[in-house]
């Protein structure tokens, strides 16, 4: 399809009037049928380079999508567009909505779904009757980054691409060094995708690290750094209960709109505290990395760090969702000295220590020599007195060892024995792999020069010249920031206060 035509079907569709840099390219190639590996900077259209190819093709493209948030926004935005033919399997469907889906899938030109409902064999089995031209793994890093201990279904995307035929296959991310870019091909099994790679530098963005001597002093400087006006603000925190806290803290001394956001609340009160952030009814949001990923808000202005993620890779993923209009936007990272053994703590509850390996082994053969049914993961977890993550380890790489279903052999204790061995190895390496990170992330903390350089040396060799400000060692000051704010935000925190409002007039205009 000739570029004309393509920069037709975009404004048709999108009403874009062209591309931005590296869509055109990753849509030529996946529409002819070559396997892609795109790295776009976040809020620079990711979603366009394969939701124009679905529009445009005659089979199905299916999206392997994170969040169940992400996915119902992506879907909702679609939809409001006039692409009908979209729909999101996730966990938060009724049964007989998640049924009549099911038999209808030929009606769906577009599917998300998370790596976990992948592995469901009744929806494979209702995959496989259609026709998948194209396979997007949406946010293609997590498959390293949450893959091979948090979420080890993506470690399995390789086979479900197999069973699926072999469609042209097409992963995207803002965030991959050379290394992950490696380990997402090898994963995948597509050691041949072009790659697509692009600056992920935000140009727009001033970046700020300051230290201090204990917490209180940090959520000071929060209410300083809100109190010069009102801007869409994300903080994020390694720490639910310190989400909750501030989130209370900042309401009681601040006169804005603040709410929380973590994993452990109920999907519906997630899901309105999201909305109610996208449609600027909250100025704050205390989050942890729950909350964020493809969320397209493009006034957001400021992004603070009450914690640091264990990983570059994280903070760089969430800086990005600021400034995603192009205007000025500013990263303040706050951290005390105490602070380093939150990141250690996470990396722990993801990962078995070492002298774990021979006692859980020990436990899980002996249920399955003596012929017990495995509990359920939560239950199993517990039992072996194991984190989620940590069981989710050790049964993806007993599944990859054929000693338990769906692959199980009558394992001896020789295979038993060597299998220990392996996987001792791999949770030495593991463990290697992320502390480096971490290491990385503390140096770069610490780092006495260009704050800049530092963070994206690892992804890339040169960094732009920025549009405004760069950072506090290049003598950007983060209080001299000039915030420019809508001029005419909602004035309500939620729905209910416009209904009050609306029927209060209502009511004025009948006296």
């Amino acid at each position: 399809m000739q570029r004309l035509n393509l920069e037709q079907k975009l404004y048709e569709h999108f009403g874009y009037q062209q591309f931005r840099e590296g869509q055109q390219e990753i849509i030529e190639q996946v529409m002819a049928g070559v396997d892609v590996l795109g790295i776009l900077p976040t809020g620079t259209g990711k979603s366009i380079c394969f939701q124009l190819p679905a529009l445009l093709s005659s089979g199905t493209t299916l999206v392997v999508s994170p969040l169940i948030s992400l996915m119902v926004d992506q879907v909702k935005q679609l939809k409001a567009t006039g692409f009908k033919s979209v729909i999101s399997l996730n966990s938060s469907m009724d049964k007989r909505e998640r049924r009549t889906t099911m038999d209808n899938l030929e009606q769906y030109s577009l599917i998300y779904l998370s790596p976990e409902m992948l592995q469901n064999e009744w929806v494979q089995h209702q995959l496989k009757k259609q026709q998948i031209d194209l396979f997007v793994i949406d946010e293609a890093h997590c498959i390293s980054q949450w893959g091979h201990e948090f979420r080890t279904d993506y470690l399995k995307l390789k086979e479900t691409i197999e069973l699926l035929n072999h469609p042209t296959v097409l992963a995207l991310s803002a965030t991959a060094t050379p290394e992950v870019q490696t380990d997402i091909k090898q994963q995948l099994n597509r050691p041949d995708m072009a790659a697509h790679i692009y600056l992920m530098d935000k140009m727009n963005m001033s970046f700020a690290v300051e230290e201090y001597d204990h917490p209180d002093d940090k959520l000071e400087r929060i209410i300083e750094v809100l109190a010069q006006g009102k801007s869409p603000t994300m903080i994020y925190f390694s720490s639910r209960q310190s989400a909750e806290r501030i989130s209370e803290e900042l309401k009681n001394q601040l006169d804005q709109r603040v709410a929380f956001y973590h994993g452990g609340m109920e999907h519906m009160d997630r899901l309105l505290v999201q909305q109610q952030f996208m449609n600027d009814q909250l100025d704050v949001i205390c989050c942890t990395s729950a909350f964020g990923m493809g969320v397209d808000k493009p006034n957001i202005r400021r992004v603070i760090h009450y914690h640091f993620p264990s990983q570059l890779e994280s903070f760089i993923q969430e800086v990005g969702r600021a400034g995603r209009d192009g205007k000025a936007c500013a990263s303040l990272m706050l951290y005390t000295p105490a602070d380093h053994h939150l990141p250690q703590l996470f990396i722990q509850s993801e990962l078995p220590e070492p002298e774990d390996v021979s006692r859980v082994l020990r436990s899980i053969y002996s249920l399955v020599n003596n012929g017990k049914v495995l509990l359920s993961n939560d239950d199993m977890a517990e039992q072996l007195q194991l984190s989620e993550s940590q069981w989710n380890f050790f049964k993806y790489q007993l599944e990859q060892e054929t000693l338990l279903p769906p692959r199980a052999v009558a394992g001896t204790k020789q295979m038993w024995k060597q299998a220990e061995e392996r996987i001792q190895l791999i949770v030495q390496q593991r463990w290697t792999y992320k502390n480096q990170k971490l290491k990385e992330m503390v140096n770069w903390l610490h780092h006495p020069g260009c704050k800049r350089k530092k963070l994206y040396a690892p992804f890339q060799k040169q960094c732009r010249t920025p549009a405004g400000p760069c950072c506090n060692y290049c003598g950007f000051i983060f209080n001299d920031m000039v915030l420019e704010v809508d001029p005419s935000p909602s004035v309500y925190s939620s729905w209910r206060d416009r209904l009050e409002k609306i029927f209060h007039q209502g009511a004025s205009s009948c006296d």
